[in-house]
């Protein structure tokens, strides 16, 4: 007789191997039919909104690890939240004016911009900008983000553009707009001012120059042969100078060494002499610095005094405490220059080359003037000493080349006008990690104010005009309200393409001299404030979104950029934050903790790890880190990530083929009726699904991946699967007992198949598919699970914790005997129990110990354990071989198989269900 069509052996047609380079294309076809996203927002419609406001990536290049990373934290939020009582659309957006994009065009498309009209050459930004949203979209797509991909913001948009400007101009009306002449950073290799945001510090060889100016005008506190010394490492600076920097409450001392008198910071009078190699000095006089203000020294070479100032910003930290300054090339100088009225001479132009105010070095690059200026102090016999040091620099962080401080006029918008605002909005948002507040307030704390216009055309213009005759800036709602109308019809094109006379209000006169006639600003905006006005002229614009967020998402170099703009933007708007939540994340490294770079070759793509193992795989990477930090990938991580990913997979497998045939409308067993084996499982996936959804509203992703994966390899494959195979494949189809097995199952899948949907939406719709019963197309148009605190025992767990460290024990004592070839098989053993008295009325409770332990028969014994028995910690185990026939039905060794002369070769237990099975079928 074949016993075999009586056993109820898995079947399911769900694929064990993912093959998910493969599965994943068809599954987002299926989505994109759908059209999952509208009928996840049509469900969730009229529920409290969860806003996630996408910061925007800029539109150049393919995407990397980052953004991979950034966008599926994204998508895990939000699938998680339309899943758990929110609605929660989601709007993807692009970055798309600016630098990098103008270098595109001009050196991938060969396009000279100074050879065609702005208009052509803005379309080709736009063009080049729109042909990378394109290839993102589908980048991410791939990823399994699920948005409004048909409907993205885009920062070049006529919409977006008109709303930035009305932003702009709501802070030009509160005062919060200014043009100034000021020492901003300048990169001479873009040819444009730029922000604090812009600047990166890299390592920098630098010429270590010392320099003396002679004194002409002691003012009865030097003598005329004394020589006050500086010390800088920008040499070309020199030409530049207007005076010299001293604190007032320092100590200065006037040395003599090597026959000449040398005027410097008492403190730093040793370093100094070490570095030059003056050898011996005497000190001949000393002073404070208040005493030195007004003393005049004279220009290393040319015919201009250079007065000594007093200044707070002078320390003792480098240098000689005598701080050559230059108001149009440093901050601090040109403050300091305005204090005492010194005018501001800047003689470098926008390429970083001297004008003719830098008389001898007209036409050179500023860094080349390096060694023609320290050439032209040592012939003036000027200069010290010369050496060089390597230092953290400035850099233009777009094209990676040393940045100058250079006076020009600039728009910049006053800080300080709404700082006080900024710092309280910072207290009112919670920051994820908790150390984000406090960066954020020193960053807002100790910035200057924001210098927001650009010399460049590819952005959106300040909408600015001047009157012809006086000059006037001319600013007001008539001019914002009609030039934001224009660029929400036409764009900001619309400014390089119209006349004048189109781009101002009808019958615009100027309130200074009332004339008529009038020029327009060519500088544009700062990117960052085209980013950085999104909350306007996105949260606002759409109708499905909700101003503020409740949450921005961005890697930690956004506390400088987009959390920075965005703040600032905001509240001098706003008076308040546009996120109530901020949360970021560290940067992707290599598997030894580096940076990635293409020339370490360690340079991980996301559209090759997808190619390879799939965009599941690569969630389940994301899910399994703590992104506060950095985090580090590998083929070693990915590959661990894809076993861990083999071990729930197959579980899902096993629950679906040990559920063919189920019906849970019909076939579901009360919890009540169950075993306690059974009713302990459904506790455990109680606890899983409380703490998994607790880690999702704490956003620890990582304890989601953990607790799914724990309950998969240990609680059920290596537990209750394990140990239910036996009534699952050999009990009657209808039994109460496999009944009760596949109720247990059937929740588990469903809650499982729900809790790992945000994390990965391939596979959990791919096993939806399978789940028994009427159910939802997608595992998206469902809740995530509840606990249900009904179920709940704690006497019933407890008790069950102490049985799985008994079988335990028991396990270990049975593999010893396995490899001592006592036995083969588990089920080829007969097991020995010796317990301790805790352990011993709790295995008597239990009838089916045989089932517990995977063996075939089980003696409970009183008496002390014999010498040879495992001595374990709760018990002591003895093996040996179970006596009996191995039935040929459950494969459990009896003395009992045969004992039904129908059925000679299996059990009497296998017996009566083979005579259920064939008296059913011949019915």
């Amino acid at each position: 007789m074949d016993y075999g069509k009586t056993l109820n052996l898995p079947k399911t047609d769900f694929p064990m191997r993912g093959n998910l380079p493969k599965r994943e294309p068809d599954m987002q076809r299926w989505w994109d039919e759908i059209n999952i996203y509208k009928k996840v927002q049509e469900r969730t419609a009229g529920r409290p909104k969860f806003i996630l406001h996408d910061g925007p990536p800029y539109a150049n290049g393919d995407i990397h690890i980052g953004h991979a990373l950034n966008k599926v934290l994204k998508d895990i939020i939000v699938r998680y939240k339309s899943m758990s009582g929110f609605d929660a659309p989601y709007v993807p957006g692009w970055d798309t004016h600016g630098l990098p994009i103008e270098h595109a065009v001009i050196n991938n498309e060969k396009i000279d911009r100074h050879q065609v009209g702005i208009a052509e050459f803005r379309e080709q930004c736009a063009k080049y900008a729109h042909s990378f949203i394109d290839r993102q979209r589908e980048q991410f797509k791939r990823l399994g983000v699920r948005g409004d991909w048909e409907n993205p913001y885009i920062t070049l948009k006529p919409e977006y553009e008109a709303q930035q400007i009305k932003v702009f101009g709501e802070m030009a009306k509160k005062g919060y707009i200014y043009k100034g002449l000021k020492a901003v950073y300048w990169s001479p290799s873009s040819e444009t001012a730029l922000a604090e945001a812009e600047i990166e510090y890299q390592d920098k060889r630098s010429p270590s120059i010392y320099v003396k100016f002679p004194v002409v005008e002691g003012k009865g506190k030097l003598a005329e042969d004394v020589h006050v010394v500086i010390w800088t490492t920008t040499p070309w600076t020199i030409p530049a100078n207007l005076a010299i920097a001293i604190h007032p409450e320092l100590e200065y001392s006037v040395i003599e060494a090597q026959g000449e008198k040398y005027l410097l910071a008492t403190g730093l009078v040793e370093s100094v002499s070490s570095e030059v190699g003056w050898g011996e000095v005497n000190t001949l006089q000393t002073l404070t610095g208040a005493e030195l203000e007004g003393v005049v020294c004279r220009h290393p070479f040319y015919d201009r005094p250079s007065p000594i100032l007093l200044g707070e910003h002078v320390t003792l930290d480098a240098g000689t405490g005598c701080v050559h300054t230059a108001p149009g090339h440093g901050e601090e100088d040109f403050e300091l220059g305005q204090k005492y009225g010194l005018s501001v001479l800047c003689p470098v132009d926008g390429q970083g080359k001297f004008t003719k105010e830098a008389p001898g070095f007209e036409g050179m690059f500023y860094d080349d003037g390096n060694k023609a200026v320290t050439d032209k102090l040592k012939e003036a016999n000027a200069l010290l000493h010369l050496g060089f040091i390597t230092h953290q620099y400035p850099h233009d962080w777009r094209s990676k080349k040393p940045v100058i401080y250079r006076a020009t006029e600039q728009w910049f918008a006053s800080i300080d006008g709404f700082r006080d605002q900024l710092l309280q909005a910072i207290k009112d948002v919670k920051w994820v990690p908790s150390w984000g507040e406090q960066r954020l307030h020193n960053m807002v704390a100790d910035r200057g104010d924001w210098c927001i216009s650009r010399q460049r055309v590819w952005g959106v213009p300040i909408p600015i005009f001047y009157c012809v005759h006086c000059n006037e800036e001319i600013i007001n709602d008539e001019t914002i309200d009609h030039v934001a109308a224009l660029f929400r019809k036409e764009g900001s094109q619309a400014w390089f393409t119209k006349d004048i006379s189109e781009l101002t209000p009808a019958g615009l006169t100027c309130p200074s001299c009332e004339g008529k006639e009038f020029r327009k600003e060519t500088d544009i905006m700062d990117v960052w404030f085209d980013s950085g006005s999104s909350h306007q002229a996105v949260l606002k614009e759409r109708e499905e979104l909700s101003w503020p967020a409740d949450l921005y998402l961005e890697g930690s170099d956004q506390y400088r950029g987009w959390f920075n703009s965005s703040l600032s933007t905001s509240v001098a708007v706003y008076g308040k934050a546009p996120y109530k939540g901020v949360l970021s994340h560290g940067f992707a490294l290599d598997g030894n903790g580096r940076k990635m770079s293409k020339s370490l070759g360690n340079v991980v793509i996301p559209a090759e790890v997808m190619e390879k193992m799939g965009a599941d795989i690569l969630r389940l990477w994301v899910a399994s880190v703590d992104y506060t930090a950095d985090v580090r990938i590998s083929d070693k991580i990915m590959s661990q990530i894809a076993e861990a990913y083999r071990k729930i997979r197959n579980t899902f497998r096993f629950l679906l083929g040990n559920l063919e045939g189920f019906d849970p409308a019909t076939d579901r067993v009360d919890f009540k009726d169950m075993t306690e084996l059974d009713q302990y499982v459904l506790i455990k996936l109680q606890h899983v699904t409380d703490t998994a959804l607790k880690a999702y509203d704490q956003y620890h992703f990582h304890s989601v991946f953990q607790t799914i994966h724990n309950f998969c390899a240990i609680d059920l494959s290596s537990f209750y699967l394990d140990v239910s195979k036996d009534r699952l494949y050999t009990e009657g189809a209808d039994s109460l007992a496999r009944l009760a097995g596949q109720t247990v199952m059937y929740e588990v899948l469903v809650a499982l198949v729900k809790l790992v949907a945000p994390i990965t939406p391939h596979t959990a719709d791919e096993v939806w598919k399978y789940v028994p019963g009427a159910k939802e197309i997608s595992v998206q148009l469902t809740d995530m699970p509840q606990s249900n605190p009904a179920l709940l025992n704690d006497e019933l767990e407890q008790k069950w914790d102490l049985m799985l460290e008994l079988r335990d024990e028991v396990l270990k004592a049975l593999e010893e005997a396995r490899s001592q070839k006592v036995i083969g098989h588990s089920l080829g053993a007969s097991v020995d129990l010796y317990p301790t008295e805790e352990a011993a009325p709790l295995l008597r409770q239990f009838g089916r110990l045989d089932e517990f332990f995977i063996v075939s028969k089980v003696n409970i014994h009183e008496e002390q354990a014999p010498q040879d028995a495992t001595h374990l910690e709760k018990v002591a185990v003895k093996v040996g071989q179970a006596a009996g026939t191995k039935c040929d039905r459950c494969w459990i060794v009896t003395p009992a198989v045969g004992e039904d002369e129908k059925h000679p070769s299996i059990c009497p237990r296998c017996a009566s269900v083979v005579e259920k099975y064939y008296s059913h079928v011949n019915e």
